[in-house]
């Protein structure tokens, strides 16, 4: 019962020795606030450990077990529409897409890049999660592909990586650093356990495949494609 808590206060603990050095050591000053942090503390270990139970218990299982129904299903189509699907439903969704979004459309509107209201605002954010968005479905679509075909990943990201460099010589300079943030934030609390299941799941299911060498790399293509799409995206604006 009690292991789960102990699992989350483990791997928090060299984070917050490092606050704990840095403040204490290098700082030389008081933690301020002291009680609401660790009230604060108590409340993330308790999240984290209900978070992991959550994915164990429900998301990798259900991601795991699509995958299955699909590949029994046969039917090419209905699985690249599921993976677009869920890779656009899960991004979309993110909460650190929309910190982000919401982050990038208010320095545009401080330096002149959109009206400064509310709307613009919103309408910014929106374009740029709806972007990063349909990125990522396509980039699940492309990593399903490959499991189905056996597509060596290595090219696959070489070749993406080759057209990110090519568009960042190209792409306005205050959208280049979005860019390459929302690769990153893509990839998070919900995208990520979904999108993991389905690849192995699916890599599991088809006679021939590997899970270890062809299940994984599903999140390096969702974290690639954005960088392309928001530039281009920058490019339109």
């Amino acid at each position: 019962m009690f292991q789960p808590l102990y699992d989350s206060c483990r791997d928090l603990a060299p984070i917050i020795i490092v606050i704990v050095f840095f403040q204490m050591v290098v700082l030389q000053q008081p933690i301020p606030n002291l009680e609401k942090i660790l009230i604060g503390i108590v409340f993330v270990v308790v999240g984290l450990t209900l978070f992991i139970r959550g994915l164990e218990t429900a998301l990798f299982p259900i991601g795991e077990s699509m995958a299955y129904a699909f590949a029994r299903k046969g039917s090419v189509w209905w699985l690249l529409a599921f993976a677009f699907a869920l890779g656009f439903g899960t991004t979309i969704a993110e909460p650190a897409l929309i910190i982000v979004a919401g982050e990038a459309a208010s320095v545009a509107a401080n330096g002149g890049i959109i009206i400064n209201t509310s709307a613009a605002r919103d309408s910014y954010a929106f374009g740029l999660r709806l972007t990063v968005a349909l990125s990522v479905g396509f980039a699940i679509v492309i990593g399903v592909l490959r499991i189905l075909k056996g597509w060596p990943i290595q090219y696959l990201i070489m070749g993406g990586y080759a057209g990110v460099v090519i568009m960042t010589m190209f792409a306005p300079p205050e959208i280049i650093g979005i860019a390459y943030d929302s690769g990153g934030v893509t990839t998070s609390t919900i995208t990520v356990p979904l999108v993991t299941a389905l690849g192995v799941g699916l890599a599991s299911s088809i006679k021939g495949r590997n899970p270890m060498t062809d299940g994984f790399g599903l999140i390096a293509l969702a974290s690639l494609t954005p960088i392309i799409f928001v530039m281009a995206y920058g490019m339109i604006q």
